[in-house]
């Protein structure tokens, strides 16, 4: 299986509520096909630098996840039907830009772990 990062723009006239089920389908899309989202990121409501399909702003969703290549060409038809999305890319990490992003991504975990066990014992500290 191989590492892929994946940038959404959807339409920023969207409601908060209708991006979020639309991230969440697409979420549901890579998982129940086998995948597995290793960091999801939203940027939010953005300026484009070129209008696309008559937009000025985008709603930005950065993805990173790992599953078969079969998948990638399933994900990239859903996106050309898929309305919320006006403009996406899906690139392939090289062995290299993998092994930085996993170490990246447990170096955070681990941080985020460290960080929740200080507050843990803040907490009893002040009980």
């Amino acid at each position: 299986m191989n590492i892929y990062e994946n940038i959404l723009i959807l339409n920023a006239s969207l409601t908060d509520e209708e991006t979020e089920a639309s991230t969440k389908k697409i979420k549901d899309l890579i998982t129940n096909s086998g995948g597995e989202i290793l960091k999801a990121d939203v940027w939010g409501r953005r300026k484009l630098a070129n209008e696309v399909k008559k937009q000025k702003k985008g709603f930005y969703v950065f993805l990173v996840f790992r599953s078969a290549s079969s998948l990638i060409r399933k994900l990239e038809d859903y996106y050309k039907v898929f309305d919320p999305v006006i403009k996406y890319m899906v690139i392939k990490l090289e062995k290299k830009q993998s092994a930085h992003v996993l170490a990246s991504l447990a170096q955070a975990e681990a941080a985020a772990k460290a960080a929740a066990t200080a507050a843990a014992a803040e907490q009893k500290r002040e009980e």
